[in-house]
């Protein structure tokens, strides 16, 4: 799928300099208490579901959308976890961009979890005990969504 529409229209106007996005990020588990991954196409690093906004778009329901778009997987939003900035990220093509990320705790709702577009090459449900290597932001929304409602974590690195 890659950049949305309005981001190509924008890079059309600025070229490759840097843009700043609102994105999400999910954390879902399934009823066995595994986490939903998926390894990029653009890095090859396994990593939380993510997406950049739609202009106008509300984040719960944007989420919802990235995750079944790239997974098959339809899920529901439990509650926010985390607020941060990531980046700046430094594309192949030369792009930057900064991005806002909202990190929510999600649950399975139904679908199997299979690629579902060009934006991973693999993805999968994994025990927490058994994830493969993450960068340090995703582990930490992964460790803060197991844990019991609390106040949103802000500043997640990545």
């Amino acid at each position: 799928m890659g950049a949305p529409d309005f981001v190509l229209r924008l890079r059309e106007k600025i070229g490759h300099d840097p843009l700043w996005l609102p994105a999400v990020r999910g954390v879902v588990f399934d009823d066995e208490g595994r986490v939903l991954l998926g390894q990029r196409a653009d890095n090859g690093h396994w990593a939380l579901i993510t997406g950049m906004l739609e202009p106008g778009e509300h984040p719960a329901p944007g989420l919802v959308r990235e995750i079944f778009e790239e997974t098959a997987v339809v899920a529901e939003t439990e509650r926010i976890i985390g607020v941060g900035v990531v980046g700046p990220v430094t594309f192949p093509n030369g792009d930057v961009c900064d991005f806002l990320d909202i990190t929510f705790r999600c649950r399975y709702v139904s679908g199997e979890a299979r690629v579902n577009d060009d934006e991973s090459l693999a993805v999968g449900w994994f025990a927490l005990d058994d994830l493969p290597e993450m960068s340090a932001g995703n582990l930490e929304a992964i460790r803060l969504a197991t844990e019991p409602e609390g106040p949103v974590a802000y500043q997640m690195e990545d």
